[in-house]
């Protein structure tokens, strides 16, 4: 049986601070009611120990994906417990941050479902968005920060070939203009002559050109 829970909250700090304290997750059991403990083994892996409605589980979590400023999205890897979650972060003003928490669990165990029937796990998220928002409230700054950039293209879950190219789809690029061809360079275009007179004669000029007969002598009587 899985379960659905979503849950918003509006905290009172900037963007970058509220994000910067989230991504500390050995600071969990501080503020998440039943987390006993986090251990960080990698940038992507975390240890849990958790103890929800008398039932005691321990099992990893992978981040799938975790983009600064924006998201951070996991899901358990291994073990008894299957879930899997996404919190995001919204600037409200300079001042103010909304945190919004999805999770979709599955009850695997007798615990688990009798804790869903009493909508423990509904009632844990909104206690934890809480107590959060009281946590980094209090404090001047966060009590640290990371901020590399973990794509879903480089999880262990996902079938993509190593060395494979893998496009980037969270910066928008501009499509590059087409190429124009060269226009020819062409010389001056020569003016139009205008059309030859033709030349007409006149006919009384032939007999001008004409050499003139001499008159006949006639002969002495």
């Amino acid at each position: 049986m899985t379960e659905m829970v979503h849950d918003t909250i509006e905290v009172e700090a900037p963007l970058r601070e509220v994000y910067d304290q989230w991504t500390q997750f050995e600071e969990f059991p501080r503020f998440m009611d039943g987390v006993e403990e986090v251990r960080q083994l990698d940038d992507r892996l975390c240890h849990w120990r958790t103890k929800i409605a008398g039932a005691t589980r321990e099992f990893d979590t992978e981040i799938v994906d975790q983009l600064p400023d924006q998201r951070i999205a996991w899901r358990t890897v291994g073990g008894d417990v299957k879930q899997k979650g996404v919190v995001t972060f919204e600037r409200v003003d300079d001042a103010h941050t909304r945190v919004s928490l999805s999770m979709e669990v599955e009850a695997s165990g007798i615990a688990e479902r009798a804790a869903k029937a009493m909508g423990v796990v509904e009632n844990r998220i909104e206690g934890d968005l809480h107590r959060f928002k009281h946590f980094i409230e209090e404090r001047d700054r966060a009590t640290g920060g990371w901020r590399g950039r973990l794509r879903p293209a480089d999880s262990a879950g996902n079938t993509t070939p190593a060395g494979a190219a893998v496009p980037d789809d969270d910066i928008p690029r501009r499509p590059a203009a087409p190429r124009s061809r060269p226009t020819p360079r062409r010389g001056p275009t020569p003016r139009p002559r205008p059309p030859r007179a033709r030349r007409t004669r006149d006919p009384c000029s032939r007999d001008r050109h004409r050499p003139r007969s001499r008159p006949r002598l006639r002969p002495l009587p």
